[in-house]
């Protein structure tokens, strides 16, 4: 039997891959899609939704909690971990429901099944009914990335978990330690831990958010700590010795290991990419540490095959997977492509207090040789951030004190994740500070903080 032949196909739908797929298809390639798993990949199913939706849970807890404040009461507060985590299935499942309808709707061919690529040009896919054989041009690898295991840390589902158990948690941790401070650990430590879990961080790194700005991270950690969140920083847990209903920890720091006990683990020490099984090596692609590598436009340096996302390095987003998805399609059917920038992708945290940035930080814009700028602006300043009761938080920008331009914003505090994009706006515009400063912000919001850092950096602050 012939294979079936296309213009372009995508291995994997993620973000980035079921993205690439539908635009594609609007630029009329034939294009098919192939998932093993489910459709919306890690980010709607075991990522970045059904995360946001258990914070939601969490933060609308710590409000009831803080009713009194807004003149309101509000007795018996509880929760039912169980229905929390129903709510966050069902969200993910309402979405990757959405993205198959984005796709039957683009005309997309979708093949459930496990692909290989057997030779340039040519994709075996193992189904339920068998193997299918197909050919195309063009084939996109985004197949993701999946949590990292460190050896004598692996998880078991019982006492440790990895983020998927930790999303089915399948019951609440009195004692909680977290294994890793990025953005997954950081926020499964602040729902647990508002939630009531005593809850102990560990961080290899010199400070909590190390991808952050050295003064956001500080800031984060005071606020952890405030909330009750034991930190522990430049410190690796080297064992774990389970037990029934227990794990004991052994925690090195400062060159004295010290044993703590825990009944629940979540390990979130970082990715690797999903390369396996997918005939690369044969193909000879570069594959370094687990990724793919490519050049600024994905291509992998084999004709016709390209990688995006998280199988593609850092920084893995689901943001920088999708445009980079649309990119590769765009180039595939000639257009003009527009290739990702890393230092223009925000990156976003939705712990409590929330984080964001885009950018460099302080350090690095001073390690690059920039003469900078800085300016800060508090919550503590801003009206709309007293009203809603947030008055903890920080918007930091830095400038090239030569040319004016934006080289970082960094934020901290409430809805920080939602502001963060007037600044991406702001770089890729290759916006200065007067731009910036001659740009009305509407009052009373917590925008309004974003000019006023400007204006600081430059000393005219109008209200701290």
């Amino acid at each position: 039997m012939a294979a079936q032949t296309y213009d372009v196909i995508v291995i994997g739908a993620g973000p980035g891959g079921y993205v690439a797929a539908i635009r594609a298809a609007q630029l009329g390639l034939k294009t098919a899609v192939i998932e093993r798993e489910n459709l919306g990949g890690i980010c709607l199913n075991w990522g970045c939704i059904p995360t946001k939706a258990m914070l939601r849970s969490s933060e609308v807890f710590h409000l009831m909690h803080r009713a009194k404040e807004f003149g309101l009461s509000a007795d018996g507060i509880g929760y039912d971990l169980d229905a929390v985590v129903k709510r966050s299935r069902g969200v993910a499942k309402q979405l990757s429901s959405g993205v198959a309808h984005l796709l039957k709707k683009n005309k997309v061919t979708v093949i459930m099944g496990e692909a290989t690529i057997p030779a340039k040009g040519k994709v075996s896919v193992k189904t339920d009914k068998g193997t299918e054989d197909l050919a195309a041009k063009n084939i996109i690898l985004a197949t993701g990335a999946r949590a990292r295991e460190l050896p004598g840390l692996e998880a078991d589902g019982d006492l440790v978990w990895t983020y998927r158990h930790a999303l089915t948690a399948p019951r609440m941790p009195k004692k909680l330690l977290v294994i890793g401070s990025g953005a997954i650990g950081i926020e499964f430590a602040s729902f647990f831990n508002t939630l009531g879990a005593d809850t102990t961080v560990v961080e290899v790194m010199d400070r909590v958010l190390p991808v952050e700005d050295a003064e956001i991270s500080g800031m984060a950690r005071k606020a952890f700590e405030k909330q009750g969140m034991k930190i522990m920083e430049k410190s690796m847990v080297k064992q774990l010795d389970r037990a029934k209903g227990k794990v004991t920890a052994h925690i090195e720091a400062g060159g004295k290991v010290q044993k703590m006990e825990f009944d629940t683990v979540i390990s979130a020490v970082g990715i690797v990419g999903n390369t396996e099984g997918l005939g690369l090596e044969a193909l000879g692609v570069n594959v370094d540490r687990t990724h793919v590598v490519t050049d600024k436009f994905c291509r992998t340096g084999v004709e016709g095959l390209y990688a995006i996302g998280d199988i593609a390095g850092a920084p893995w987003l689901a943001h920088k997977a999708s445009h980079e998805g649309v990119m590769v399609a765009e180039l595939i059917a000639g257009k003009h492509a527009h290739p990702v920038k890393p230092e223009s992708i925000a990156g976003c945290t939705y712990c409590h207090p929330q984080v964001a940035s885009v950018g460099y930080s302080e350090a690095k814009a001073k390690e690059l040789g920039y003469d900078i700028k800085v300016g800060r602006f508090p919550f503590v300043g801003n009206g709309k951030a007293i009203a809603l009761g947030e008055p903890e938080g920080l918007v930091k920008t830095i400038f090239d004190a030569k040319t004016g331009e934006l080289l970082g914003a960094h934020m901290i505090g409430a809805e920080v994740t939602e502001l963060i994009q007037g600044y991406v706006v702001g770089r890729q515009l290759e916006t200065t500070e007067e731009d910036l400063m001659n740009t009305v912000f509407p009052h009373p919001t917590l925008s309004e903080m974003m000019h006023e850092s400007v204006l600081n950096a430059f000393d005219r602050t109008i209200h701290f």
